[in-house]
């Protein structure tokens, strides 16, 4: 890894910082929550010490406003005035409907008929209109008729700088929040939350290593290391579906690679298992996908980073009880 601490490709730590400014207080800056006690010490590698990055306490219960609002923020008052357009499996759907909101124009969002239904139901509540679609690759399909046909501004869930900006003021946040750490986990979908986060973290350590998380069901960030070039996947198989993208992009996908020191995977049964720790041991009721740098530490990465200080992102917590209750207890 190579690793300049005052610049990385597209990204400045300057930059990243005039981007939290921007967002101002349409973001929080959520808390850090170090997991301690017996069955802590039981389930880790001797030694280890992990501390949790909240943005599930995030505005709508995910990281995902700060790189939607950043996008919004943008746009001219002729592109708002056209409204804004998204596609999503619920918490970018979300957020863009909130960004909408905070800037004084309307959504319509894209999501799949399998989606949560409680995320359905926030994006309305936003004030966002939702078209459901049977995949996430009809959706992508369906979200770009839309943005032709009605002149909308797409704001992508995961590629473009201000993405990467956005979701690098999470990383910067918890590198001052917790400055001895010596690796950092943080979950992967279509790297939009990953690109961010490893860059800020490179930044400011570089010597810090980060790892990068996905499901066995959708890791196109893994084919598209390969490959050495974004790659797609033929379908999401897992249950965390806010990591279901369908392929990788060239931004998010140049700054994972450029970033991050190694990628590991994980089970649906892994997910299940950090979800029901997280209860127990932090009390997070949390999505899938946000129990994924947990699941990291609890399976692959467990010995490897035995007697370290480690970050986990828990990246959001937008499932409904019934959902919850099902996956946990199963």
């Amino acid at each position: 890894m190579n690793a300049d601490p005052e610049a990385m490709p597209g990204l400045a730590l300057a930059d990243i910082r005039a981007a939290r400014a921007e967002l101002g207080n349409r973001v929080l800056t959520t808390p850090v929550q170090q997991l301690s006690g017996p069955a802590v010490e039981a389930a880790f590698a001797p030694g280890t010490r992990a501390h949790l990055k909240l943005e599930l306490f995030q505005r709508t219960g995910s990281f995902k406003p700060r790189g939607a609002l950043l996008n919004v923020l943008a746009l001219s008052k002729a592109e708002l005035a056209h409204g804004v357009c998204a596609i999503s499996a619920g918490n970018h759907a979300i957020a863009t409907a909130y960004a909408a909101r905070c800037l004084g124009t309307n959504a319509k969002v894209v999501m799949t008929a399998s989606a949560n239904p409680f995320r359905i139901a926030q994006c309305r509540l936003y004030g966002a209109e939702v078209e459901l679609t049977a995949d996430v690759h009809a959706g992508f399909r369906r979200v770009k008729e839309i943005q032709e046909s009605e002149s909308r501004a797409f704001i992508h869930p995961y590629e473009g700088l201000r993405v990467s900006l956005g979701t690098g003021t999470l990383g910067v946040e918890f590198m001052e929040q917790v400055p001895d750490l010596d690796a950092v986990i943080v979950p992967i979908g279509g790297g939009g939350l990953a690109s961010g986060v490893s860059t800020a973290v490179k930044l400011m350590r570089p010597d810090c290593e980060v790892f990068g998380v996905e499901p066995f069901g959708a890791d196109s960030m893994h084919r598209s290391f390969a490959s050495g070039s974004p790659a797609a996947i033929e379908k999401v198989a897992t249950i965390a579906d806010s990591l279901g993208a369908p392929f990788a992009t060239p931004m998010s996908y140049a700054l994972c690679r450029a970033n991050i020191d190694e990628l590991v995977r994980v089970t649906d049964q892994e997910l299940i298992a950090a979800m029901r720790f997280l209860l127990e041991q932090a009390h997070l009721a949390v999505e899938p996908a946000s129990a994924a740098a947990t699941a990291a530490l609890l399976g692959p990465l467990r010995h490897r980073l035995a007697g370290r200080r480690v970050g986990l992102i828990v990246s959001g917590a937008n499932i409904d009880a019934a959902s919850f209750v099902r996956l946990v207890g199963s």
